[in-house]
């Protein structure tokens, strides 16, 4: 393909935009929280090794994929895979397989808004002193009584989501541009902050050795197959984020010297809450594997009760935001861009209308944690049953999916035009890790969801 087929939707201005851009796409609510609690679930410092080693033989050479797929192709993700397919000689349904990755995104954003609305609620919290004194009880009643309110959850998932259809509205440059190059920035600022007093408090040397020191006695195969799927979704590859802003990414940048930089900054902003939260649960005697409650209702006690906790909670929180809101924009990009491109709506018209769907949808998951809790589907709430599909289930299919059109059915002439790298060797490790082992890999994870493993 030929730049003639450049996107409609205009270009990042620099590396440097689309770096931060698809940073802001990886890092988010999962990095923070989910991020220690399964390294505190899976053995510590060898669960972050395996972890680590997941990240540069999975999770960038689909990433890599990803992006060189975007940038080919020009389009929404479904149009991409048809045209490339079409390109390759292959079957035009791969279009299909872009299109899970677009639903995939439209779906965890539905839930994925509702959480951020608890983060955003909490920013209000630290700041009114909420958590000052607070012992256990009194944060899980606080959280428990905030989440039992629907009118409540449902303020804050319309602020959420109005935050992130006003950015993407705005298009690449005044709105997605913009805002995570302010957000990105803050984000580090603030993590840098409070690790810079976590380095001050009795457990943190402890967090730094339960962080780094492998023990590989307590690592499991278990463990092993999480560490997989936590490094590529991580990322964000397999719903169609990375693609589209890969579509946007001009010619002239290296897609593998940016992929490398993103999945580094990713897996560093990993590690920072890792830095931060291990020592503050290690120091106020608590259990650092309670998944959300880690947030919402563990590290509440430690604000409360720490020298000028009511601004270190209210800068966690802020982060929190920071990092949900540069994901937010990412995961309904590709929904939007398959509006304004097949449709042919306006891009304030396709965020209106994809915006409302959302904030509509998730009515469900605000449901879920009160007056709706006891209506299962499948033995799930509604919450549980979106989560389960996108990231057990759509998730793996989508990096399955560009992993196998990537290795095998793109034309290695063209892979090699658009990845460009500087020697031969390179490429085929590239393909090689492509072909392969990428794709045993997802598909192990996968196996491992389905219980067959």
């Amino acid at each position: 393909m030929t730049d003639t087929n450049k996107s409609q939707h205009g270009e990042w201005s620099s590396r440097m935009a689309f770096i931060m851009a698809a940073t802001g796409s990886a890092v988010g609510l999962g990095n923070i929280w989910k991020f220690p609690y399964i390294t505190g679930e899976n053995g510590g410092g060898a669960f972050v090794f395996v972890y680590l080693l997941c990240v540069a033989l999975i999770g960038i050479p689909i990433m890599m994929a990803e992006v060189m797929l975007g940038r080919r192709g020009r389009k929404n993700p479904v149009d991409t895979l048809a045209a490339l397919a079409q390109e390759a000689g292959a079957d035009k349904n791969w279009r299909y397989l872009g299109g899970v990755g677009i639903v995939a995104g439209f779906l965890i954003l539905s839930y994925y808004s509702v959480v951020a609305g608890w983060a955003s609620a909490y920013v209000l919290k630290a700041f009114t002193g909420s958590f000052s004194g607070a012992d256990a009880t009194a944060t899980k009643a606080i959280f428990d009584d905030f989440i039992a309110s629907p009118m409540r959850l449902i303020f804050w998932h319309t602020l959420f989501m109005l935050a992130t259809m006003i950015i993407v509205a705005r298009g690449i440059y005044d709105g997605m541009e913009k805002a995570v190059r302010f957000m990105i920035p803050a984000l580090f600022g603030v993590m840098v902050l409070l690790l810079a007093y976590s380095m001050t408090t009795s457990g943190y040397f402890q967090g730094l050795k339960f962080l780094f020191y492998p023990d590989f006695s307590k690592l499991s195969a278990n463990s092993i197959l999480v560490a997989m799927g936590q490094a590529f979704f991580s990322l964000g590859i397999g719903m169609g984020s990375v693609l589209i802003y890969g579509a946007y990414l001009p010619k002239n940048i290296s897609i593998t010297n940016a992929s490398i930089i993103i999945a580094v900054a990713d897996t560093v902003f990993a590690l920072l809450a890792g830095l931060v939260i291990f020592p503050l649960v290690f120091s106020y005697g608590l259990q650092p594997n309670l998944g959300a409650g880690l947030i919402f209702e563990t590290l509440p006690i430690a604000f409360g009760n720490m020298p000028g906790g009511w601004l270190f909670g209210l800068l966690f929180f802020i982060m929190l935001v920071f990092a949900a809101l540069s994901s937010s924009i990412a995961l309904i990009e590709p929904a939007v861009t398959w509006l304004i491109e097949c449709k042919n709506m306006s891009r304030e018209q396709a965020c209106i209308r994809s915006g409302l769907a959302v904030w509509v949808l998730g009515f469900g998951s605000v449901f879920s944690f009160n007056s709706g809790s006891e209506f299962k589907i499948f033995g799930n709430t509604f919450f549980e049953l979106i989560d389960y599909l996108t990231s057990n289930l759509m998730l793996p299919i989508g990096s399955l999916a560009i992993a196998l059109f990537a290795g095998w059915v793109m034309r290695q002439q063209h892979s090699g035009q658009e990845l460009a790298m500087p020697d031969q060797k390179s490429f085929q490790v590239w393909q090689f890790l492509i072909k392969y082992i990428a794709p045993s890999a997802v598909f192990l994870v996968f196996l491992d969801v389905l219980g067959v493993l």
